[in-house]
């Protein structure tokens, strides 16, 4: 057995429950959560309440305290995306290991900052790519990697976030790019990472279009549409618009959120067709790869259908999966029963089987089964990944673990993606200054 690692977890917001459910639950024989760190006492204290835990709480200014006080070995970091780079840096430089929720970071110059220091402190760096780990997605990488369509020219990937999920991202952090990187950061890095490790290969041109059309408040207007209310919790105009949510209609949001608003003054539960969206919502990209294939790839985020189709052409044919996935709104609870069982989560549930098919140029084309019975979060994904990370990595032919390496890789399409759409041209990878250690 695994020697017993001490864990801090800074942010403690949704996503820190998946890593919290763990190390209580399926992994608490290798596993010792030590202590907590966030900027609100509050959600701390709620964080705790459920299951009665009792963890030394820090305060960010107390980070490296922290750290040293509870002998801390590891830290896992899921705070808004624009500060991680500063807890992963303080971590590392304070001699600990660190696993971070993607996206590794914001932008080019906090993305060198991180391979700096991980260059200089020589510690771990692990970020929680879990789509790599579903079945499905496990499942054409090891084709791909037989050869079954001989080398691949091209990719076509379209992802459909619906109405429940994709404004989720437009009433909460996200919705300032400073915080978030926008979609082609925050939600679209796990859709680059898989296609970088699909076809071992890593993007070197970006050309990008898109632009806030459906959310926002000059959108609704052209409609003819009206949402007249700041947030939506407490407000009569707000009833009855089904892109609403009223804080006080769940509990685990009112008591992790709500409840914790007046140490900070956050709001989960903003108007999606308010003022101050800085992100976009329907985004087109063409990536050009150092093998030579091209990716055409699309978000659309006010979709009427939740998933994912993806198309490889390659010199002995086309492989082609079509995934339908059931949506949902982070801190639910169904997220929070994330808590003492990964395995309970509907996250992602996969609704209808995943439909994979191979069409060689000559021959019938042949339907690929693929084990999609697997329960859990992302379509039985993050159980795989959090055995990876707690029971220390085996040996996987698939390479499915991921580190600082391909955290930089994958975030790097979505802000050579941003700048394209701000300036109108395309730009080379090798032109936005990063150099991967």
């Amino acid at each position: 057995m695994n020697p017993v690692k001490n864990y801090a977890i800074v942010g403690t917001g949704v996503r820190s429950m998946m890593f919290r459910g763990a190390i209580l639950g399926d992994h608490a024989e290798c596993s010792k959560l030590v202590a907590l760190c966030d900027s609100n006492p509050l959600r701390m204290k709620a964080w705790q309440e459920k299951d009665e835990l009792d963890l030394p709480c820090y305060a960010p200014e107390d980070f490296e305290k922290m750290i040293e006080e509870q002998n801390v070995d590891v830290v896992i970091v899921t705070t808004i995306d624009r500060t991680h780079d500063e807890y992963i840096c303080r971590a590392m430089v304070a001699g600990c290991d660190v696993v971070t929720e993607k996206p590794m970071t914001t932008d080019v110059e906090k993305c060198n900052r991180i391979l700096r220091t991980r260059e200089r402190t020589n510690k771990k760096l692990t970020v929680t790519f879990n789509y790599r780990y579903a079945p499905r997605n496990s499942k054409v990488k090891e084709l791909l990697q037989q050869g079954i369509i001989g080398k691949i020219t091209s990719v076509h990937f379209e992802w459909m976030l619906d109405t429940k999920h994709g404004a989720d991202y437009f009433r909460r952090w996200h919705r300032d790019k400073r915080n978030s990187g926008g979609l082609m950061v925050h939600k679209s890095t796990h859709h680059f990472d898989l296609v970088n490790w699909w076809i071992e290969s890593k993007p070197e041109t970006v050309m990008a279009m898109g632009d806030l059309c459906f959310y926002g408040k000059v959108n609704a207007e052209e409609r003819g549409e009206s949402h007249q209310y700041f947030r939506a919790t407490g407000s009569e105009n707000a009833k009855g618009d089904p892109f609403a949510m009223d804080m006080t209609n769940d509990d685990h949001h009112r008591s992790l959120y709500y409840d914790c608003e007046s140490a900070d003054g956050y709001l989960r539960d903003q108007n999606v067709f308010g003022d101050g969206i800085s992100i976009e919502d329907d985004i087109g990209v063409m990536v050009r790869y150092q093998s030579g294939a091209v990716m055409t790839y699309h978000l659309t985020a006010f979709a009427p259908w939740e998933g994912y189709r993806v198309s490889f052409n390659g010199t002995k044919g086309r492989l082609e999966i079509d995934v339908e996935e059931r949506s949902y709104v982070s801190g639910s609870d169904s997220d929070h029963n994330l808590t003492r069982n990964v395995l309970g989560s509907s996250d992602h549930k996969v609704l209808e089987p995943t439909k994979l098919l191979f069409r060689p140029h000559w021959g019938e084309p042949k339907k690929i089964a693929i084990d999609d019975t697997n329960t859990g979060g992302h379509g039985g994904a993050d159980k795989l990944l959090l055995s990876d990370i707690f029971d220390e990595y085996q040996h996987d032919p698939l390479g499915r673990a991921a580190g600082h390496e391909d955290g930089a890789w994958s975030i790097l399409t979505g802000i050579a993606a941003n700048q394209s759409m701000s300036t109108g041209l395309p730009v080379r990878i090798a032109d936005l200054g990063v150099k991967v250690y």
